[in-house]
């Protein structure tokens, strides 16, 4: 096994960081090897052999280590954890967490619940979003925010400066007309 070109792990790190990211989306080694800009059985190969796994096997560790997160901390129904974390069968998620983790989910929950941290309801994380998109989200909403609070300050300030240059107008001494006589003075 030789190992891979350097060129190529740019590639490669933008392919995982998508999985890390979308990893609740339906990923297929198509879209990933043109994110990585190779085809898809280079790509299938020179992954596996710099990260010791499969994309597809990264993919499911990625699920399953967010699973496990949701199990602990909220109060979500192992259905909709499988849901959120992107598996669309409660088997398959089932069969593929027992086998990474050593336990069922349920099992795996139940555990925690007792000994674990405070729970979050679900009911919060439904409408929120889970906490690493809720994260994105809070900093785009902040990024409005700042942005509408600089458009108002401009705007004031442009007022401001609107109302000084009208009161300067109105102290200014009035300038003579052209061909005007000093008081007093008359034309003969």
């Amino acid at each position: 096994m030789g190992t891979v070109h350097d060129d190529l792990l740019v590639g490669l790190r933008r392919a995982r960081d998508r999985i890390d990211r979308h990893y609740a989306d339906p990923l297929d080694l198509d879209a990933l090897a043109a994110t990585a800009g190779l085809s898809k059985y280079h790509f299938l190969r020179c992954f596996a052999r710099t990260y010791g796994l499969t994309p597809h096997a990264y993919l499911t560790e990625r699920r399953v280590e967010r699973a496990q997160d949701l199990l602990r901390a909220t109060n979500l129904t192992v259905t909709e954890v499988c849901w959120l974390v992107g598996y669309s069968g409660l088997g398959s998620f089932s069969t593929r967490f027992r086998r990474l983790v050593g336990c069922s989910p349920s099992e795996y929950q139940a555990r925690w619940a007792a000994t674990g941290p405070p729970r979050i309801p679900g009911c919060f994380v439904m409408m929120h979003g889970l906490s690493d998109r809720a994260a994105e989200r809070s900093r785009s909403v902040d990024s409005d925010r700042a942005a509408e609070r600089s458009r108002s300050v401009d705007s004031d300030r442009a007022a401001e400066r609107s109302r000084s240059i009208d009161s300067d107008r109105d102290r200014a001494i009035p300038e003579k007309p052209v061909g005007a006589r000093p008081p007093g003075q008359s034309s003969a």
